[in-house]
């Protein structure tokens, strides 16, 4: 039987928390509050869970959810290949609205969908989601709603398109906002180098440059983001200045393949 728990409250967030421990470790799903939007959930090493998620939302094995963790220290337990930028972005964006895509430790034991050895991390920054993954581990996180309708942005929107087949609801109020629209986390594919943002989101471009100044943008090339040559110092006026070429226009930035499937939170 589905429950809703009014999270605003400490004795019924007590309450459902307690009741969202058990469903996941009932391989049922559970709808969160995160600093984004509102988030179906499962454990993330259940086939048969990840499996209810996808169905609730009437999304298929080829859209495998990123999954959430509790903690920075997971990051090493769950992927390998850590770069030196991804780890800087997590340091610093963490908890926060990033999604980091990683290699996947080859070890776990999990099945997230057509994730060709990938896996797409967050911490998220939310009080209640950070409570519940303390308590369950890495959970499989999507956003709470049916495929191509919009992002619950509380946890009665979200009862509205995914009804009974969550069995707990944890209201938590509006996310992230009263009055604004819902934000996904911005993605970035740290499985090459240089980092890719393959969506745009809460975090932008601009404040994940100040981190990692290589960072390419949704749709640039390498060549694009490069930072631009220094001009030469100017020459003295009484001798012609040398070596100046006319300025030729970049081409147009192209889009490129990434490592990973764009995770939809």
């Amino acid at each position: 039987m589905t429950t809703s728990y009014n999270c605003t409250s400490e004795e019924q967030r007590a309450e459902g928390l307690e009741h969202a421990q058990r469903a996941i470790n009932e391989k049922k799903c559970i709808v969160m509050p995160t600093d984004t939007v509102y988030g179906i959930a499962a454990d993330a090493f259940s086939p048969q869970a990840v499996t209810m998620l996808l169905v609730s939302k009437g999304r298929g094995r080829h859209m495998p959810p990123p999954v959430l963790i509790p903690r920075l220290n997971a990051l090493d337990g769950l992927a390998t290949e850590v770069s030196e930028d991804a780890r800087k972005l997590a340091d610093s964006f963490w908890p926060g609205g990033l999604t980091l895509i990683f290699h996947a430790q080859p070890s776990l034991d999990w099945d997230l969908g057509d994730t060709r050895g990938t896996v797409a991390l967050r911490m998220p920054d939310d009080e209640v989601a950070l409570e519940l993954l303390n308590r369950t581990g890495p959970l499989a996180v999507s956003s709470a709603n049916r495929t191509g309708q919009p992002a619950a942005q509380t946890a009665a929107e979200a009862r509205t398109q995914l009804a009974e087949s969550v069995e707990v609801y944890l209201e938590g109020g509006f996310r992230p906002l009263v009055g604004t629209d819902s934000v996904p986390s911005t993605i970035v594919d740290a499985t090459a180098s240089p980092l890719r943002v393959v969506r745009d989101g809460a975090i932008s471009l601009e404040r994940l440059r100040e981190v990692v100044p290589g960072v390419l943008g949704l749709g640039e090339t390498e060549s694009a983001a490069a930072p631009a040559e220094p001009e030469p110092a100017a020459a003295e006026p009484s001798e012609p200045a040398a070596g100046l070429a006319e300025p030729v226009e970049a081409p147009g930035a192209t889009e490129a393949p990434v490592s990973g499937e764009t995770r939809a939170e």
